[in-house]
Formats: C-alpha cells, sequence, structure tokens
C-alpha cells in the first residue's frame, strides 16, 4: 500500500506514526517494547494527532476536497505495533502517580481525558485494530472507537481496582459502549474478558483469527462507510448524543426529529444523495461504480 503525505504541517511524533491515504487517517501506537503502555509523551502526541485529524476532517471542513483536489478525511483507524495493542498506563508514569500531589495527578487526568474524549468525539468515523492485550487505559482507547475488529486472542481488561484505583476517567466511555450491568461487573471484577464474551457485550465487533486478516476486514467496513454520506455519518454520531442527553419530553423529541430529517433532506448532501438514487448513479462521496 502507498501512503500519501497530503498536506504539509503534520504533527512531529516519536512514539505514533499517522499516513494518509486519501480519506484515509492510519494512526499507529509505535511503543512495542513496552506493549504501547501510554506515558505522558504518547499520550500527548496522540491529542496531537487527533486534533490535526479533526481539523482536516470533512466534517469539519464542510467539504470532501481542499481547493488542490486532494481528499479531506473521512476515516481514522487506530492500530499499534506488536504483540499488545496497549497495556494500559506506563509503569513509570504510575510509579510517579504515587508520590505527586492531587493537583499534579489531577493534570496527568485531565491529560488522559483530553486524549479518551478527543477520540470519542472525533468526527471521523473510526475503526479499531487490536491484538493481544488492552488494559485500563487501553481498554479506554477501545471503548472510545466507533467500530473494533480484534484478533480472537484478544483480551480486554478494565484493570485498574487491581491496583486499588478506579476506571473513572476511561468510565464514561466504558459505559455508554456496554452499559451499566456490564460496566459495573467489569469495573469490580477487573478480570480479563476474551474476544467472544467481548464481542457479546458489545465492546468489540468483529473477531479475526489473527491480527494477518484485520486488513480484510477493515477494508469491508472501510467500503460500508464510503458508501455513507461524509456530513451524515457526522451528524449520526451528534444524533446519539442529542438522543444520550435528551431531557425534554417525548412530543418535543419527536418535533426535534422532524426538524432535523427536515434539515438534513435539504442538506447539499442530502439532495446529492436522494438525486443519485433517483438517477440510478453514484453520489459523489462514493467512488465504488455502482451495481446493476
Amino acid at each position: 500500500m502507498i501512503f500519501l503525505k497530503v498536506w504539509e504541517k503534520m504533527p512531529n511524533t516519536e512514539l505514533c506514526d499517522l499516513k494518509i491515504v486519501g480519506s484515509l487517517a492510519y494512526l499507529n501506537i509505535q511503543r512495542e517494547e513496552v506493549y504501547n503502555a501510554l506515558n505522558e509523551q504518547l499520550i500527548t502526541e496522540i491529542i496531537q494527532v487527533l486534533k490535526w485529524t479533526k481539523d482536516h476532517s470533512v466534517a469539519t471542513k464542510k467539504s470532501i476536497f481542499d481547493t488542490g483536489g486532494n481528499e479531506y478525511l473521512r476515516v481514522l483507524i487506530l492500530s499499534s505495533k506488536g504483540k499488545h495493542f496497549c497495556a494500559g498506563a506506563d509503569i513509570n508514569m504510575m510509579r510517579d502517580a504515587g508520590s505527586k500531589s492531587v493537583e499534579e495527578n489531577r493534570a496527568d487526568s485531565i491529560r488522559l481525558d483530553n486524549l479518551f474524549n478527543s477520540l470519542w468525539a472525533h468526527p471521523c468515523f473510526t475503526i479499531g485494530c487490536i491484538q493481544g492485550v488492552a488494559l485500563g487505559g487501553g481498554a479506554g482507547l477501545v471503548a472510545c472507537l466507533d467500530h473494533v475488529i480484534a484478533s480472537s486472542n484478544s483480551k480486554i481488561a478494565l484493570s485498574e481496582a487491581k491496583l486499588g484505583i478506579l476506571p473513572a476517567v476511561i468510565g464514561p466511555y466504558v459505559y455508554r459502549k456496554i452499559g451499566s450491568s456490564h460496566f459495573r461487573r467489569l469495573s469490580i471484577l477487573a478480570s480479563k474478558i476474551d474476544a467472544n464474551e467481548a464481542q457479546r457485550i458489545g465492546y468489540i465487533n468483529d473477531i479475526v483469527k489473527s491480527p494477518d486478516l484485520f486488513e480484510f476486514s477493515l477494508n469491508e467496513v472501510i467500503s460500508e462507510v464510503m458508501s455513507t454520506g461524509p456530513m451524515a455519518a457526522y451528524e449520526a454520531k451528534k444524533l446519539t448524543l442529542v438522543f444520550d442527553r435528551w431531557q425534554g419530553s417525548d412530543e418535543e423529541l419527536r418535533q426535534w426529529t422532524l426538524d432535523k430529517t427536515s434539515e438534513m433532506r435539504s442538506s447539499e448532501e442530502g439532495q446529492e444523495g436522494l438525486s443519485s438514487f433517483l438517477e440510478r448513479r453514484n453520489p459523489e462521496w462514493n467512488k465504488e461504480n455502482l451495481e446493476e
């Protein structure tokens, strides 16, 4: 696969790598020697990459192409190098936490929350390829993704209670992913669950036999995403958040959905989608040939 650098001034990183292929952004964590554990530098670098890709997304730019004809981003793929996806917090960071003040530990927590929220709220459709273990903060990253592909040997754990602490910072994202009952159970037991159990409770979506098969499953998901309107994909994320936070009456929600539907149908993307369907052609955002 040829990776193309479309824009200048991409973030300079040492512990993770960003490559752009058309409208796809590939973010790969590269601390293989410590099972891709999260330290302050890696967390900061990932946050920078997430901000940069957000700023160069279709949803932010409200356009599929820039003035030079380069595609803005629609999909972000998160992966990591080596045997394990992410072993959680770096051991040195955990050791230092014991000697830090409450204010210093809060600053570390703010940085972590920025990491998870930046991934969870990212305007692109996010896909993760997970191998080996995803513990603590690694499990938090998995929870923030829109679609998760895991190898059959994967194990996930909210492992914080084993250290006498809580999965509080990752908690809101895991809770949204798997619900109240499973979150409470896993955060108390703090033990690893395998890929089959993770899929059963909705933590992951697809299982492949080995990481060598990630690409096939990944390409299938990407193909589906590319057939959808990029602004519609972003608006679907916002729609979910509205439903999560709705505090009005059922009647008010019904009226809101009617207004939102009318807004999307009359949008430029909505008009293009409806026209292409009636004219039996692909919409401008879908490059694949229309099936007969």
